[in-house]
């Protein structure tokens, strides 16, 4: 069953800005990931799923309900953490979270577990709330009304890593319930950790959607090869390999090698001195790379891994 649908959606701002003609269907009860540089398109999707922006073509449901026409009860239906949080001034964070129970109608005991699970003190004046306060506070408002529909977008920033790393243990048991979630963000980590399906998006065009399983077959290895001497360090990039890093100091390289070199890669190999040897195992960053390895907007990706533990 689908329960979110996107179709042909476009929306352009002129200058090479916006999305253009993206569709994907998110199953009941997937998490899928919508991975991309800032930038890419993924947080303008979001907001045409929450009905906030009006696509120039194309249409997009969720519970078969059309986000546009029927926004208010979207709205009343999906949990959002927004890429951006704008909270109203003028109220504390106890006084925001009770706003939100009138029109989320949660239990107040489920509003507490997540205060508590989240180490969020609501007391405080949110004008004074610091980024990663007002990243919980979102997280506490899109999960107290216990929403079978999820729209997260890049809901950790802010977020220091402990907490980033209890809020992915928090979304694996809304997964385990059978919660339907799309997820944003530009954090390898976060979207191995979490996702079923991913999709990748490009200057507002998804390139690729592949099952998280498949990313691991994907026909392209990498290899660290560290020479033991100084010449076979140097005459080897001439043999024409993708060299993705290189470590001078320690006469080392990382290689990549598409399925259709590895033959000719192992009989130019063997023609070096070489100390070590070590075939890496597939990763999404190597798959989303091999989309994006000649743009420059990639550098906020590669800012936004962190270590998993």
């Amino acid at each position: 069953m689908e329960e979110i649908e996107v179709k042909s959606l476009t929306k352009d701002y002129g200058h090479g800005r916006g999305i253009y003609d993206v569709s994907f269907t998110v199953h009941k009860g997937e998490v899928f990931g919508f991975l991309g540089p800032n930038g890419a398109g993924k947080s303008t999707t979001m907001r045409h799923l929450m009905g906030f922006s009006k696509p120039q073509s194309g249409e997009a449901f969720i519970h078969g309900l059309s986000c546009w026409k029927d926004h208010a009860r979207v709205m009343r239906e999906v949990g959002y953490i927004p890429g951006e949080v704008a909270l109203p001034e003028g109220l504390n964070g106890a006084g925001f979270l009770q706003m939100m129970q009138g029109l989320r109608k949660s239990p107040s005991s489920r509003i507490t577990e997540l205060l508590d699970l989240f180490e969020m003190d609501p007391s405080g004046s949110m004008k004074r709330m610091s980024i990663g306060e007002k990243r919980k506070l979102a997280i506490v408002a899109a999960f107290m009304g216990d929403p079978d529909t999820l729209l997260l977008d890049e809901p950790t920033s802010g977020l220091d890593p402990v907490m980033q790393e209890v809020f992915i243990d928090f979304v694996k048991g809304e997964k385990e319930k059978g919660k339907t979630v799309l997820l944003s963000s530009h954090i390898f980590s976060e979207v191995e950790a979490l996702c079923d399906r991913i999709a990748i998006i490009k200057e507002g065009k998804i390139i690729s959607t592949v099952n998280a399983d498949d990313v691991k077959h994907f026909k392209r290895k990498t290899f660290d090869i560290t020479f033991a001497d100084e010449d076979s360090y140097r005459r080897f990039p001439a043999e024409g390999f993708e060299i993705r890093q290189a470590f001078p100091e320690e006469r080392k390289v990382s290689v990549a090698v598409d399925d259709s070199q590895s033959d000719a890669f192992i009989k130019r190999i063997v023609n070096y001195t070489v100390k070590s040897f070590v075939e890496n195992p597939q990763t999404l960053e190597d798959y989303f790379m091999h989309f994006y390895k000649s743009d420059r907007s990639f550098g906020d990706i590669a800012h936004g891994k962190r270590k998993r533990h």
